[in-house]
């Protein structure tokens, strides 16, 4: 017996739209600034208050912030987005995976935002609000100018899902 398709492709299908290669950088930079003033306040309390402890968490805090700049080239690379018939489906995670389905109709504002970095680096993050607080979505690390396509592209789309077009 033939295999039926999937109307939910959630593989590595040619339709998964990725965040930009840029968007490697905006990750690495904000991962090695937490990671610095963690350490640096660890290193406070261990110099100031000569708590031993506070040299052990300060490590601690400098080995997960290593793992976590080893690991970010490939969770951005997780990050994606599929534009359906009815719905925007958003991936994201290497372990954890996350799959989030947000119709068309339901959405209520989207919005472009750009960091110093991210803006430095032509980039820019598209969020989504519905009315739902669990299925907020924000779409990291696109270019400028693909942010403002699927922001009218998305608009348009759910301009006309509401009407009931």
């Amino acid at each position: 017996m033939p295999e039926r398709p999937s109307s939910l492709d959630l593989g590595t299908g040619a339709d998964w739209q990725r965040v930009s290669p840029r968007y490697v950088v905006v990750e690495i930079v904000g991962t090695i600034v937490v990671g610095v003033i963690a350490c640096a306040a660890a290193a406070a309390v261990w110099y100031l208050l000569e708590l031993q402890w506070a040299l052990y968490a300060g490590a601690g805090v400098a080995l997960v912030t290593l793992v976590a700049l080893i690991l970010e080239p490939r969770r951005v690379r997780s990050i994606g987005y599929q534009l359906r018939q009815d719905d925007l489906l958003f991936r994201r995670g290497i372990m954890f995976q996350r799959f989030v389905a947000v119709p068309y109709g339901r959405m209520q504002l989207v919005d472009i935002t750009r960091g110093p970095i991210a803006r430095w680096l032509g980039l820019a993050d598209l969020k989504l609000v519905t009315a739902a607080a669990t299925t907020g979505v924000a779409i990291p690390g696109l270019t400028e100018a693909d942010a403002e396509s699927l922001r009218d592209r998305l608009v348009e789309l759910a301009e006309s899902r509401r009407a009931g077009l």
